[in-house]
């Protein structure tokens, strides 16, 4: 296999498991956009090991041949598109470590103190690939791409509080949850308070890591500005519906997708 066509099944990964992300990297120029997509489908694998239906050791065992895959030779187009797109652009080992580091949290520990302990969750699991991206932007403002990771999958976290539940997580903050009297995870006028105070702070994280764009090419700061926009939109759409997240996941259409890309062009 060569590296344009192991290039070409991370970017064939990106368009069918990251629809908001997919949308982004479209406008980087090609190098920079097959490097995301080497990025997003390494982390994809890391997260479906780690959610799926293998027995707990067979699971470590894999998310430890990951992690070992980043120092080896393996040949399957994720880690051959992986090893080119971290060579043309410096991409640090250590982030796509902490990804793996997050699969195994993800095994071992169901529920979250405070938001001490969540943020550092975060930094692990979406955090790590800010920190893996912006080398491929050209910046070096490793802060404010930590933060952005974080708001993200604070967002994330709001949109699949059901979800998670099914899958034996909580990673709404335990002493929040008492704060705001929600014993269950189920639609309250207690858990619509709680969860309006999470999509605050969330925005307040997204606005803060959006200053990374200070340091952006223009095309890198679109693609930035873009899935961060459809990340912003779905929370909207969240909190629209009035946190009601025990239904249908709110989605946004192809259509509204594309007015968000055509909102970052037009400035």
């Amino acid at each position: 296999m060569t590296v344009q066509e192991a290039y070409a099944e991370v970017e064939r990964i990106t368009r069918r498991e990251a629809k908001n992300f997919a949308y982004g990297i479209m406008v980087l120029p090609r190098e920079k956009r097959q490097a995301i997509a080497a990025i997003y489908a390494f982390a994809r694998w890391v997260d479906d090991v780690a959610d799926g239906d293998l027995p707990p050791e067979e699971k470590r065992a894999q998310l430890e041949e990951l992690r070992a895959g980043l120092d080896g030779e393996r040949a399957d187009p994720v880690f051959a598109a992986l090893r080119d797109a971290r060579e043309r652009f410096g991409i640090p080992r250590d982030p796509l470590a902490a990804l793996v580091d997050g699969g195994l949290q993800d095994m071992e520990q169901s529920t979250y103190a405070d938001f001490d302990a969540l943020r550092g969750y975060c930094e692990k699991v979406a955090g790590a690939v800010g920190l893996a991206c912006v080398p491929v932007y050209g910046s070096d403002d490793t802060d404010h791409a930590m933060t952005l990771g974080v708001a993200l999958q604070l967002i994330n976290i709001i949109r699949d509080v059901d979800e998670d539940r099914r899958l034996g997580r909580v990673y709404l903050p335990q002493d929040e949850l008492v704060a705001f009297g929600v014993e269950e995870l189920v639609p309250s006028p207690a858990f619509r308070e709680l969860m309006a105070f999470q999509a605050e702070r969330a925005r307040t994280f997204l606005g803060e890591g959006l200053r990374l764009l200070e340091s952006l090419d223009r095309r890198s700061a679109l693609c930035v500005r873009t899935f961060a926009g459809l990340y912003r939109e779905t929370l909207d759409r969240i909190e629209a519906g009035g946190f009601d997240v025990f239904g249908e996941k709110a989605r946004l259409s192809t259509p509204r997708k594309l007015a968000v890309v055509a909102k970052g062009l037009l400035g």
